[in-house]
């Protein structure tokens, strides 16, 4: 199970750091549609690079995987919500679904619950 923890750490952790880096137009779009301000967008994202960065360094510091990979849920669940309030088509709720499941079982598996 270590071995699905930590490719699930780096799936989840480049994912959104490719996202949110080089990804950046389709970011706007997405908070523009949300109705979001550029400050929650900033906010949003440095902090997801954040855990993005904790959950690949949790493969050597495995103190920090429990917490990071719930923030991360925490915001792929707020993603879920918005992607629902503004009506988007299923195909856009995929990707932040994929990473709340992934992030779920990051943090199940590190308190040995799986």
């Amino acid at each position: 199970m270590e071995k699905i923890s930590i490719i699930s750490q780096l799936v989840v952790g480049i994912s959104v750091f490719v996202i949110w880096t080089f990804r950046r137009d389709n970011i706007d779009n997405e908070f523009k549609l949300f109705e979001l301000s550029n400050l929650s967008k900033n906010i949003v994202g440095s902090t997801k690079i954040s855990l993005a960065t904790m959950l690949i360094l949790g493969i050597w510091y495995s103190e920090i995987i429990f917490i990071s990979s719930l923030c991360m849920a925490s915001f792929m669940l707020s993603a879920q919500y918005f992607h629902f309030k503004a009506n988007n088509p299923w195909h856009k709720y995929i990707p932040s679904l994929l990473f709340l499941i992934l992030s779920l079982l990051i943090a199940a598996i590190n308190k040995g619950l799986i």
